[in-house]
């Protein structure tokens, strides 16, 4: 009977199944039960809820509508320039000496390659005229190839190229056109960009000049820049009176002497200003 007593005085549990406190008050089990079950519960629930958030929800910049990333030297929007983004696509395919792919050309300008085909083929379609509309075709054209987007004149206006470019035609080559087709001729086959580094200065121009005169072509293409390769024709070859390019002279006798060079060079370095 004691042992019972002391029991309760402890508030454990007696042999009635109730229980009972220090101060003799009895004490319902079952709501703390149920209460301690429900907080385990909801903490358990709540704890995978988040979990499955976390799994779910994409990184931030890693989902299919994350924004392409924006190089660092990009420090503007195509939406400040007059025009937006078509303009900015016409001022980069002007200067481009080869076809640009939309991908290369939407890098630069932190946009989705989608959205920059869908301006190119736009302005495709509004060089080509509207008959419905009155609109007359430019005489240029946006031409998309395997190898990209670039400016070309219209196939129709071939004719009054030519008079253009072949004004004059007996003429004597200019020098720079001189420099340029002796660089294809040595170098052949050889790039634009390549001729342009070599003389210092674009040599667009000249290139078009001597390939409406039909002494320089394109054949074949860079793999690295997909640039097209120029070379020589047959008519060069009847003009400069060769059979074959292996007739072409040598150009030691006509290359300055390895003295001569050094001693530039460092005449070059004695006229520097000196630095403070």
């Amino acid at each position: 009977m004691s042992e019972t007593n002391d029991m309760a005085e402890n508030g454990v549990e007696s042999t009635s199944g109730d229980v009972r406190g220090p101060n003799g008050a009895e004490v319902d089990m079952s709501e703390i039960k149920v209460s301690e079950i429900d907080d385990a519960s909801f903490d358990e629930a709540s704890s995978e809820t988040d979990n499955k958030d976390s799994e779910e929800q994409p990184a931030r910049g890693e989902g299919p509508d994350a924004a392409p990333t924006r190089p660092e030297y990009v420090d503007f929007s195509v939406e400040d320039f007059p025009g937006g983004l078509e303009s900015c696509l016409e001022a980069i395919l002007m200067v481009a000496d080869q076809p640009q792919q939309a991908a290369d050309m939407a890098r630069v300008l932190a946009l989705d390659e989608g959205e920059v085909t869908s301006a190119l083929e736009s302005m495709q379609r509004e060089y080509d005229g509207d008959e419905a509309h009155n609109l007359a075709p430019r005489g240029f054209e946006l031409r998309h190839t395997a190898r990209g987007w670039q400016y070309g004149n219209r196939a129709v206006f071939e004719p009054v190229v030519s008079a253009f470019v072949t004004d004059g035609q007996m003429a004597r080559l200019s020098q720079a056109a001189l420099e340029a087709l002796a660089i294809v001729a040595y170098k052949q086959p050889v790039t634009r960009a390549q001729i342009a580094a070599i003389r210092g200065v674009n040599s667009d121009g000249v290139v078009r000049a001597l390939s409406v005169r039909g002494l320089i072509r394109e054949e074949g293409a860079d793999s690295d820049s997909r640039a097209a390769f120029l070379v020589t024709t047959g008519l060069f070859l009847e003009k400069m009176g060769l059979e074959s390019l292996d007739q072409l002279p040598e150009l030691a006798p006509f290359m300055p002497a390895a003295s001569d060079v050094v001693n530039q060079a460092e005449n070059a370095e004695t006229d520097l200003p000196a630095v403070a």
